[in-house]
């Protein structure tokens, strides 16, 4: 007479009901998958010969896979229903290990903030890539929030992290294409702060210009510059301090859709022409009828 053990049949029923609940949710992503994959995902899921753990890897690996290249939030969705619970556990006992008191559900919500932000460095050769890959993040996402909280000088690291992943680039055409638009735009933000930085400067007075120049081309030390421009160290930090501070407040007024309002500084009287004063002076004063 033979004696069933209840356990594993508790364990067939919860694999059926798991089968059973992930078979409906897939159909509930016909607006983001076509129908040639979720049937593929259909053949996963119902497999007799996969256990539960096998048919969540290969599902998650190909929803990410399809993420990865179309972004689908269903399909995100769905990854987190199917990996949330168990990733959980590893990040709570990876806090346990470092003696840390964070909440794992905070933790939790960084991993699945970096699976999403970072689709294109997913490589799906493998079935269980999802699984390893998401490992990964949770080990490089606790050993960060460590960090962030200064804990990390004062933890023991195990052996097992120590050692670096070397990291998986999968290329497409597409993300190709992105990170060349991406080179380009970069490209031309620079050269329209650059134009704009040197026509301020430009506004600036000889002085100032002189300062800027010595100091942030040059490389000479404030000693240095305050030497060559005959002022006092103090002064020379305040020239600077206000030439930069122009050219910011200018640069900020443009991109506000504003005038930049970027006035050049008085000259001191010991560096001006006393003959020029003279002029000025007459200049400014009322014209004398003859």
């Amino acid at each position: 007479m033979q004696v069933s053990d209840p356990q594993q049949a508790d364990l067939c029923a919860a694999g059926a009901s798991f089968r059973e609940r992930l078979g409906g949710r897939l159909t509930e992503l016909a607006g983001e998958l076509g129908a040639t994959e979720i049937s593929g995902l259909a053949l996963l899921v119902a497999d007799p010969k996969r256990e539960v753990e096998a048919v969540r890897d290969a599902v998650s690996t190909r929803l990410m896979e399809s993420f990865r290249t179309a972004r689908g939030r269903a399909v995100f969705g769905l990854l987190y229903e199917l990996n949330a619970q168990h990733l959980l556990v590893q990040v709570a006992g990876r806090l346990r290990r470092y003696g840390s008191k964070a909440d794992p559900r905070d933790v939790l919500q960084e991993v699945f903030f970096n699976v999403y932000r970072y689709p294109h460095r997913f490589n799906a050769e493998r079935e269980d890539a999802f699984r390893v890959w998401s490992a990964m993040i949770v080990r490089n996402t606790v050993l960060k929030h460590l960090r962030a909280i200064g804990r990390a000088g004062r933890s023991e690291v195990a052996i097992e992290d120590l050692a670096q992943q070397p990291e998986v680039v999968s290329a497409s055409p597409l993300s190709g294409a992105i990170e060349a638009e991406s080179r380009e735009e970069c490209g031309r933000v620079y050269m329209t702060y650059l134009h704009l930085y040197l026509r301020f400067y430009a506004m600036l007075s000889e002085r100032e210009r002189a300062a800027l120049r010595m100091v942030e081309v040059d490389e000479y030390s404030y000693r240095q510059a305050a030497d060559e421009l005959g002022i006092k160290l103090e002064n020379l930090k305040m020239v600077i301090f206000r030439a930069r501070r122009k050219i910011h407040r200018a640069m900020r007024r443009v991109f506000d859709g504003m005038s930049p309002d970027c006035r050049p500084a008085r000259e001191p009287r010991s560096a001006r022409d006393p003959l020029a004063e003279a002029g000025e002076l007459f200049e400014d004063g009322p014209e004398v009828e003859a």
